[in-house]
């Protein structure tokens, strides 16, 4: 293979039905290149997103949906009921990042030796049960060890998706799928307030209050909707069943000539030590560090900040809504505009910015329960640029970090240093800060501005490194077939910023 091709194969970047280079040094025969060019590339894809975005996008905003719905459970009388104080409340959030932290590897480990078809809705089944005994606890203990296995539980999905999709997508076509993936979240959030508000109709249905129905109801729907995702959720291309022979060909030969995702790689301990050697993986981590404390925050206690402006809880259960439903809009417009100018860090560190200034109004609101208005258009700032931020830094390593046991563990190594942030946030907001919860207002800020500082770093290292490899291309006669590549090492690599 020449270094022309070498670099076309790895730099080029391929739109939908451009021609596709095999990136090996043998041609397929007559009969595989005639199947391979009778397929249509846009209904493909077309293909591929209907039948693998909807089943795990729906078993993520149900996850997110009872990971967060104990913000809602709390202002429906959830701390009286179970006897415990504020802060040990918070002890209980703080217990679901350690579950989480704690499994997150080796959940992964396991989705690399299993199949998503089997795992991905079996973590559903088990966090579903969970979620739903947390409604019939009725003290502390109870309550610290739901938090603790739901957090266990919900682990492995979210890096294991964004394996998943590596493993079915080109790179420049991963961040948009990882976009409206992660946007479940606010939707999660829409649905969860319009749901809390509905079930808390049911206070004295049983129990006195409504907060049990809550985790109840929403835990059976995610049990018996993670059942029928054994269905529905698809394996790999090597054994998917939805597609034909010529597109499995097809499927192969693009992402051949694009990243690692045909290599029959086996999981080595050598392998997952890349991604722990490899600084860049922990400046993604630090990306999301930086992210996962507002984000988690902000979807756990919004609707206690609203409510402390001086709402009563169900107005408060509704008014959470508008704010997830213009993060929606903006995680999709955000990741569509990143992808078309292939640009991470500036729309990263644009959209922290953004959130920042609702961070700044809430803070700069001296007295929020006679201007309530001001503080609740502060959370749509906020809310506006927390997840469009969160999602494109999650889809960064996705894009650049090669072969596949190093993105794996690469991946999870990501939501384990970001979600340490997470910890420390569940912590910040204390019952006697409010209405204006400054102490929790301001970390939340200094986050998303140590979010601009990391990302600007990252966007340096990784533009430094690709300017390193170009002087060097030259020299670059033959490094070996893509399928002996040493994964993002290759000088012929090169990292999108």
């Amino acid at each position: 293979m020449t270094l022309q091709e070498d670099k076309a194969v790895l730099e080029a970047p391929m739109g939908e039905g451009d021609s596709i280079s095999l990136g090996i040094s043998t041609p397929p025969n007559e009969a595989s290149d005639l199947e391979i060019k009778n397929v249509n590339e846009k209904a493909l894809l077309r293909k591929l997103d209907w039948q693998l975005l909807p089943a795990v996008g729906i078993l993520y905003l149900l996850s997110f949906l009872d990971r967060s719905n104990v913000g809602n459970a709390r202002i429906e009388g959830l701390l009286d009921d179970v006897g415990m104080t504020g802060n040990q409340y918070l002890t209980g959030l703080t217990l679901y990042f350690i579950g989480y932290v704690l499994f997150e590897i080796p959940c992964n480990v396991i989705l690399k030796r299993t199949s998503p078809r089997m795992w991905l809705p079996t973590l559903g089944i088990v966090w579903g049960v969970v979620a739903t005994l947390m409604g019939l606890v009725h003290n502390l203990p109870g309550f610290f060890a739901s938090r603790f296995f739901l957090g266990v539980a919900e682990s492995g999905l979210f890096p294991g998706v964004v394996f998943y999709f590596s493993m079915w997508y080109r790179r420049r076509e991963r961040q948009f799928r990882i976009s409206l993936f992660f946007s479940a979240t606010s939707l999660a959030g829409a649905f969860g307030g319009i749901l809390a508000w509905g079930i808390g109709h049911m206070r004295g249905i049983e129990w006195e209050n409504g907060w049990r129905w809550v985790f109840i109801l929403e835990g059976i729907a995610t049990v018996v909707v993670a059942f029928g995702a054994y269905w529905f959720v698809q394996n790999y291309p090597d054994t998917a069943k939805f597609i034909t022979p010529a597109e499995r060909k097809f499927i192969h030969a693009r992402l051949a000539a694009d990243s690692d995702a045909t290599i029959d790689e086996r999981f080595t301990w050598g392998n997952a030590l890349e991604a722990i050697k490899d600084p860049k993986c922990w400046l993604y981590g630090l990306g999301f560090h930086t992210m996962s404390l507002p984000l988690y925050t902000f979807s756990l206690f919004l609707p206690t900040i609203i409510r402390n402006l001086g709402y009563t809880a169900a107005i408060a259960q509704l008014l959470t809504i508008p704010p997830y439903a213009f993060a929606f809009v903006t995680t999709l417009t955000v990741a569509v505009l990143s992808e078309r100018l292939v640009q991470h860090a500036i729309f990263i560190g644009g959209s922290a910015i953004f959130a920042s200034l609702g961070y700044i109004i809430l803070l700069a609101n001296t007295d929020p329960v006679h201007r309530p208005g001001l503080s609740y258009a502060g959370t749509f700032l906020t809310a506006g640029g927390i997840y469009p931020a969160t999602a494109l830094v999650l889809s960064w390593p996705a894009i650049n970090v090669s072969g596949q046991t190093k993105r794996a563990v690469g991946n999870t190594m990501q939501i384990t240093i970001g979600n340490c942030g997470a910890v420390l946030g569940t912590q910040l907001y204390r019952s006697g800060d409010g209405p204006r919860f400054i102490v929790g207002h301001s970390f939340a800020l200094g986050y998303l501005w140590a979010n601009v500082v990391v990302c600007t770093s990252l966007w340096w290292v990784l533009r430094k490194e690709n300017k390193r490899r170009e002087a060097i291309c030259e020299e670059v006669k033959a490094v070996g077939e893509l399928g002996d590549w040493p994964g993002d090492k290759d000088p012929r690599w090169r990292f999108e910023y």
